[in-house]
């Protein structure tokens, strides 16, 4: 599906239609150009047991204003994938091949695999921000918001390690006001003093002080109620819509993928194994792990039915099974699924599936049909 890159561094539910908001079935919008092209990516933790594959030969571009949801149960590699696209990953993970080439706003076109420490420095926020996951632990409880931003803003933008108080405080402002929040209030707060969805937005205001082009959001509507994450959602379509930077969010909930996502790529055993525009991803699925996420989702649309689960358990990564590694849970699982790992194959225009069996899948999906 994906032809190799030029290593460059810098030079310096049912298959019954249901609604899908406006911004993210608006799938056929013509992009810009690839600002980030991952190939071949693979990341391994080193345990006691031995080495953790959490990332596996992935591949995807993004484009400029594009937003693309990485999806999957909870040690699929979402997470890993994430850190690794701006160099965060925890002292036991490394990068054992690929490369992650970035286009800066100069056009020039970087491997971040190979970027040195204060290149690294000059890259992260300015050109690649992240948001975390769990607000609560990514504030230092002892600072004021004003301090989180100011210290952002020195590690990341400032040369000498002086910053300029006034342009720091305006852009604050201005970040905190994106994001819906009242700045006179929340520069002066620490952060046990607001509220779950208000750290959460301080998390993205702080992610766009320096007006990045991709922003990189973990599980960003974790461990809120309702209301919060609905607001949250409404908070990033609005930033997306006004200031066109491209987003990858990774997330487990599909209907936040339904909202804000223009292609979807889900994730098992460290592996894309699906990938398309979430129009397709919802309403053609073409891997036996997607329409089990879907299928596992609740929906008010349709008659009422029992909720189906995906059966047993996700593998073990230091230990992963023969061929497909979804074989041990897939209805649709053969002798050549045992003995062959499927390669990501076009399956369509724009989706793509690692599956022996994507045609049957799509048709007993599309007949309403139960493996």
């Amino acid at each position: 599906m994906h032809q190799p890159a030029t290593k460059t561094v810098r030079s310096s539910a049912t298959s019954k239609e249901r609604p899908i908001t406006e911004t993210a079935s608006a799938v056929a919008r013509t992009k810009g150009q690839t600002i980030l092209s991952v190939r071949d990516l693979e990341v391994g933790y080193t345990t006691r047991r031995g080495q953790v594959r959490a990332v596996r030969r992935v591949s995807f571009d993004l484009k400029e204003g594009e937003s693309l949801a990485l999806i999957g149960e909870s040690g699929s590699g979402k997470t890993t994938m994430g850190l690794a696209l701006v160099r965060l990953l925890p002292p036991s993970a490394r990068v054992t091949h690929g490369e992650v080439v970035f286009a800066t706003a100069d056009g020039d076109r970087i491997d971040i695999t190979e970027l040195s420490p204060e290149e690294l420095r000059q890259f992260r926020w300015r050109d690649c921000a992240m948001v975390f996951q769990s607000a609560l632990n990514a504030l230092n409880p002892v600072m004021r918001i004003r301090d989180h931003f100011k210290d952002t803003y020195r590690a990341h933008k400032a040369t000498d390690g002086r910053i300029d108080e006034r342009d720091v405080m305006t852009r604050a402002t201005e970040s905190l006001r994106f994001v819906q929040l009242d700045p006179e209030r929340v520069l002066k707060s620490f952060p046990h003093e607001l509220s779950g969805g208000m750290r959460q937005r301080v998390m993205i205001g702080l992610g766009l002080l320096l007006r990045p082009r991709v922003l990189i959001l973990d599980e960003p509507t974790t461990a809120l109620d309702v209301l919060t994450q609905r607001a949250i959602i409404e908070v990033l379509r609005r930033l997306k819509a006004e200031l066109n930077f491209a987003m990858i969010f990774v997330s487990h909930d599909l209907s936040l993928a339904a909202e804000l996502a223009d292609r979807v790529a889900t994730m098992y055993a460290g592996r894309i194994v699906e990938i398309a525009n979430v129009h397709d991803i919802f309403y053609r699925p073409r891997h036996p792990y997607t329409v089990g996420l879907l299928r596992a989702a609740p929906t008010l649309a349709g008659e009422q039915e029992e909720l189906a689960s995906i059966p047993g358990s996700p593998p073990d990564l230091i230990d992963l099974p023969s061929g497909c590694k979804f074989h041990p849970r897939c209805p649709y699982a053969t002798e050549k699924c045992i003995a062959e790992d499927p390669p990501l194959i076009d399956v369509g225009p724009g989706q793509a599936s690692a599956c022996w069996h994507w045609d049957r899948v799509g048709a007993d999906w599309e007949a309403g049909r139960k493996p």
